[in-house]
């Protein structure tokens, strides 16, 4: 007699069936245990659990050749999740349990030597498909108040093996277990603690109203990664959709805590020292990267140039496509990593150079091989770069700012709210209802700017060498700051506050200035003294000077765009 119950195989957030089935063979001889279908060192450990969990519950394998089929053959088989359907299904087999008890039954569960179930991670993704395949999950006690999070699935989460018998014998009824709790949102840092930094405070609401993958570039100690730990208290909290993807992929991790889920957005902050394998994910079992932790939240990454160029250059490929594929020889998997990059970095490597200065004497060349650490490809998928200058004396003595974070919060939420009513209005596509993942027909519609708009990018982007993308990433990004203002249409002013934030490769930078001074044009190839069609009054360089990467008006605060 064969024995069947059904379990699952992790492929990536996804759970795929595997049927476990268990054969007696023989009459009486020396035990022989073997399992097959393709299972790692984990799995095929198994029966060493399994034998001295049965021993613990005073139970003894029968003196016959065992055999335990993971099926279908061909699909790898990973983790120590198996032990609890291949033990169940060895119960069946000799009698233990009744053969048509699991029957509508899947199981996962990492079995100890005295018969205890121990905790595995996956309980939430294994519960959704064993609801979509029509049966219930037997999983581990700890884990129950977890896999309750999927509906209206079927739970069993009994503490040991005996539990299960018991109850599968009508001695015990278990109890389907209660949802894990719903943790309250935490207390998120205030933009009222961050003195000055006027502008940079700007460009944060606008990536937080967006979505837009944002830079911080300063000297050290001028808030940058202050900013950054305040981005997710101006973000919404997740709705119901996303609270589900973010949860399958923590729970894949083993990273949720008896249950508890949050609303808040996932802030993954790793070290400049993370490789590829940590933020994308991978490793002989393909665990997920920092990069999915943070799906639908924020990924930091402070001292971007510090971290290796195949690391960084690891992520221009989900910031495109808000997915990882890991392939290996013995693996091909897919997480979700929809998420917002946030970064910061010093100007260069003594941390004080900047426009016009620099500790170490070597300015500007100092600045340029530091910031040449990261590709252009990575800069062209950076929405906004903001510097940051340092933080004066006087600054510090100011009282905190009128506005903080709620007040920045309610702006991001109305102008959220704007992007999913246009979209909703329109029948369109509602994934792409956030800004900075618009394109094709919803940019067309909503994000064309008027003609004298559309002129202004158009000599930006002869001026400044802005590529496709980087033309598409303005559009988004004027659409964003005209949702802020409240504005149904892209107009000029827009587009030129936009373009600001944009950051040209220093070599674009440096022609046009040669160029420029040549011809004695003003930016942007217009004439000077052409103060109707300039997009913006400053008293400084002009916003693509080579010597500072990015515009006066970010430093001072001073962005006054004319109609």
């Amino acid at each position: 007699m064969v024995a069947r119950v059904v379990t699952v195989a992790f492929d990536g957030v996804e759970a795929r069936r595997v049927d476990v089935e268990v054969q007696l063979i023989g009459s009486d001889g020396p035990t022989i245990f073997n399992i097959v279908g393709l299972p790692d060192k984990a799995v095929a450990e198994s029966k060493e659990r399994v034998r001295g969990a049965f021993a613990g519950i005073g139970l003894a394998l029968p003196a016959k050749r065992i055999i335990a089929n993971l099926a279908p053959a061909d699909l790898p088989k990973e983790g120590s999740h198996f032990d609890l359907p291949i033990a169940l299904a060895l119960m069946a087999a000799m009698g233990v349990i009744a053969p048509d008890a699991l029957d509508g039954w899947a199981a996962i569960g990492e079995l100890g030597l005295d018969g205890q179930i121990a905790r595995v991670g996956g309980a939430l993704p294994a519960a959704v498909a064993a609801d979509a395949m029509g049966l219930g999950l037997i999983c581990p006690e700890a884990t129950g108040p977890e896999a309750a999070w999927a509906g209206g699935a079927r739970i069993l989460a009994p503490r040991s093996l005996i539990g299960v018998v018991n109850h599968f014998k009508g001695t015990q009824v278990l109890r389907a277990p209660e949802p894990g709790p719903l943790a309250a949102g935490r207390a998120a840092p205030d933009l009222r603690e961050v003195k000055g930094q006027e502008s940079a405070k700007r460009a944060l609401e606008i990536a937080a109203a967006g979505g837009h993958n944002l830079l911080f570039i300063g000297p050290p100690g001028s808030g940058k990664s202050m900013m950054a730990q305040r981005l997710p208290g101006l973000l919404p909290p997740l709705t119901s959709q996303e609270l589900l993807e973010t949860s399958m992929v923590w729970s894949v991790a083993g990273l949720i805590e008896r249950g508890a889920l949050t609303r808040d957005r996932p802030f993954r902050s790793p070290h400049h020292s993370a490789s590829m394998a940590a933020l994308t994910g991978g490793g002989l079992r393909a665990k997920p990267g920092e990069a999915s932790l943070a799906h639908n939240g924020v990924l930091f990454l402070d001292e971007l140039p510090e971290y290796s160029a195949q690391a960084l250059d690891s992520l221009r490929q989900p910031l495109e496509t808000g997915e990882i594929v890991v392939a290996r020889a013995n693996a091909h998997v897919r997480y979700p990593a929809r998420f917002q990059l946030v970064a910061a970095m010093n100007p260069c490597r003594c941390g004080l150079g900047g426009a016009g200065r620099g500790a170490c004497g070597k300015a500007p060349r100092c600045q340029r091989d530091y910031q040449n650490r990261i590709s252009g490809p990575m800069f062209d998928r950076i929405d906004l770069t903001v510097e940051t200058p340092p933080v004066t004396a006087a600054d510090m003595a100011l009282p905190p700012p009128a506005e903080g974070t709620a007040e920045a919060r309610a702006r991001v939420a109305v102008a959220r709210a704007m992007q999913e009513d246009r979209v909703r209005a329109a029948g369109l596509d509602p994934a792409q209802a956030l800004n900075a993942r618009a394109s094709g027909e919803i940019l067309d519609r909503f994000a064309t700017p008027d003609e004298a708009g559309r002129m202004l990018l158009m000599r930006a982007g002869e001026a400044g060498g802005l590529t496709a993308r980087g033309w598409t990433r303005t559009l988004r990004l004027a659409r964003t700051i005209a949702d802020l203002e409240g504005a149904t249409g892209v107009l000029r002013r827009h587009i030129a506050e936009a373009l600001i934030y944009r950051r040209a490769t220093l070599g674009a930078e440096a022609d046009f200035d040669r160029s420029a001074g040549r011809r004695g044009d003003a930016p942007f190839g217009l004439r000077e003294g052409d103060v109707e069609q300039t997009p913006f009054t400053h008293d400084g360089p002009t916003p693509f000077s080579p010597r500072d990467g990015v515009g006066a008006e970010e430093r001072d605060g001073s962005l006054t765009p004319s109609l």
